[in-house]
């Protein structure tokens, strides 16, 4: 068996997460205490309301806490990946799990890149959207229709059935009328706190090139596959396709093909959250797939090797 483990994106988060794994499993603790972040990881993990975890700059690195606290007790358990990926911020968790930096690196990143991604949306009046029910050509259609009202793009190409649009308010609304007009089942708005993975985002692609000038990376030690391509790249890529990422469209489901051309043939979600196990079934029922979100889950991550 082949397996790809593929990690969350902003919005799966959820106040207490990590705390039963925390309680679990000492060898986890370190990670939410780590003050690599800049503030109380444990205290916004475990005791933080919805509105307040739901802030980019503190989104992006409790996030990484749960995924590197979960990647760490599957590897003590034996488990270890084939090819990862991960969602948006997803993807340093994933290039964790690769090697290619440790935990204080990748939470001290996320922090970095949640507040350059906050700092850069504030002031916009903005807005993302999932549309439902329309195909690909005719999404990017209606954008390209609506672009002489603002700023509007594709941000995520999730699964079939499932395009997210995202940019300055009156430009996104424009395209979901358009959108509804061609077709589309639904337009549905998103909890999001800015245009993310649009070209205002910009600024924040900037910032992370100055801030992964400083940084060492090591070389993966999987195969991870990138937002920006769907596609693997070499070690020499990898901060590009990540300054390319925050600003451009997230190619997730042609990441899952990929993935399963490269001979993947089970998949598990690292979340919280099931959203990409929704996106996998959708894009390749024939698999397998489980997501982990709490310490009984681990059972069905046996279950699977078994």
């Amino acid at each position: 068996m082949s397996t790809a483990w593929i990690y969350a994106g902003q919005g799966s988060q959820t106040p207490g997460m990590g705390r039963d794994f925390y309680d679990e499993f000492p060898e986890v603790r370190d990670i939410f205490d780590s003050a690599a972040a800049g503030f109380d990881l444990r205290a916004l993990c475990f005791d933080a309301d919805a509105e307040t975890l739901a802030r980019t700059r503190y989104t992006q690195p409790c996030m990484a806490a749960f995924a590197a606290a979960v990647t760490r007790i599957l590897r003590g358990r034996g488990f270890a990946p084939d090819l990862a990926a991960g969602l948006s911020l997803g993807e340093y968790s994933a290039l964790h799990a690769s090697g290619v930096f440790g935990v204080d690196t990748l939470l001290s990143l996320l922090a970095f890149r949640g507040l350059a991604m906050e700092e850069s949306a504030a002031g916009v009046q903005s807005r993302m959207s999932a549309v439902l029910g329309l195909s690909e050509e005719l999404v990017r259609q209606a954008v390209a229709e609506s672009s002489h009202t603002g700023v509007v793009a594709c941000t995520n190409i999730n699964c079939p059935g499932q395009i997210v649009i995202g940019g300055e308010l009156a430009a996104v609304l424009a395209a979901e009328e358009r959108c509804s007009a061609l077709g589309a089942r639904r337009c549905m708005p998103l909890n999001t706190s800015g245009p993310f993975h649009t070209p205002l985002m910009e600024g924040a692609s900037s910032r992370l090139r100055e801030k992964f000038a400083e940084t060492e990376f090591s070389p993966q030690q999987i195969p991870v596959l990138f937002n920006a391509t769907g596609d693997t790249a070499p070690d020499g890529e990898v901060k590009n396709l990540l300054c390319a990422q925050v600003k451009s469209t997230v190619l997730f489901e042609k990441t899952l093909r990929k993935m399963v051309s490269l001979g993947a043939d089970a998949f598990v979600e690292i979340g919280p959250g099931s959203a990409l196990s929704g996106f996998v079934r959708k894009t390749a029922p024939e698999l397998r797939v489980v997501s982990v979100n709490a310490v009984g889950d681990l059972k069905k991550v046996e279950e699977l090797w078994n």
